[in-house]
């Protein structure tokens, strides 16, 4: 669809409620990417993670939600049991094909597959959770596009280590103008130096297939295996000359996000 932005409404305020657990409002609606309220813990599995920090916002507080943009429900980090129990009370769950496939209540949307919320058309779109070849090991993830007629289009990474995909992404759209990118280089040794989301570098080379688009990372601290921390990519996206548009949100305090001029 073609996106055509109204001056008077160019500003997503959000609320980063730590990992990549974000609250944000778009069109008449209240979004949440994958909830995540546990307290500190841990969690045994084929990989064990450790989860360091309890949220900066309750789930008893979080308030009513219309939609959830679950990028995978594989992992406790994506996908906690507090966050598991929201889910009945939301009227829409958004994730991959695999997750509907295993949890009731869940539409799966393919790659490029879209449906219309209200005023708002979602898409699916493609993220790799690690390097090519990994979804045997870490599963099928997802990313998601926001679009709807006078308002800002949002880029919902997911758990995504793919600068092609991210490549992809911005030639179809067209035009991104905030992306929520899961970054912190995430690594739990399964793949060597591999990592399962995005780093700094990889970040940066990112924000530059998007353009302008005003950049918020999220999902880089409050986990054990979290191999970079904000400071580093803040570092790389000086070094690439993109610095001015980081948006670095604070867990727990509203952060209202401007559409830059293009």
């Amino acid at each position: 669809m073609t996106n055509t932005i109204d001056t008077a409404a160019t500003t997503l305020e959000l609320l980063h409620i730590g990992g990549p657990t974000v609250r944000f409002g778009y069109g008449d609606l209240t979004w949440l990417t994958d909830p995540t309220f546990d307290e500190p813990g841990d969690y045994p599995g084929p990989v064990t993670l450790y989860k360091l920090t309890g949220p900066a916002v309750p789930v008893a507080e979080v308030g009513p939600i219309d939609v959830v943009l679950l990028s995978h429900d594989q992992h406790a980090d994506n996908l906690d049991a507090a966050g598991r129990a929201l889910l009945p009370s939301v009227e829409h769950v958004l994730s991959t094909p695999d997750a509907a496939g295993r949890m009731e209540g869940v539409r799966g949307l393919a790659n490029w597959e879209s449906v219309r919320i209200g005023a708002v058309t979602v898409t699916g779109v493609p993220a790799l959770h690690g390097p090519e070849g990994c979804e045997t090991f870490t599963g099928v993830v997802t990313g998601f596009v926001l679009q709807a007629d006078g308002l800002p289009t949002v880029y919902v990474s997911g758990d995504n280590a793919s600068v092609e995909y991210v490549e992809r992404i911005a030639e179809r759209f067209g035009r991104i103008d905030i992306a929520i990118l899961n970054v912190g280089a995430a690594n739990t040794d399964r793949f060597g130096d591999s990592d399962l989301t995005l780093n700094g570098r990889t970040a940066a080379r990112a924000s530059a297939a998007l353009g302008e688009a005003a950049i918020v990372p999220v999902h880089a601290e409050g986990w054990a295996h979290f191999s970079e921390h904000l400071d580093y990519l803040t570092h790389r996206f000086m070094l690439a000359e993109r610095e001015h548009l980081l948006r670095i949100p604070t867990p727990g305090e509203v952060l209202a996000v401007e559409v830059p001029a293009q």
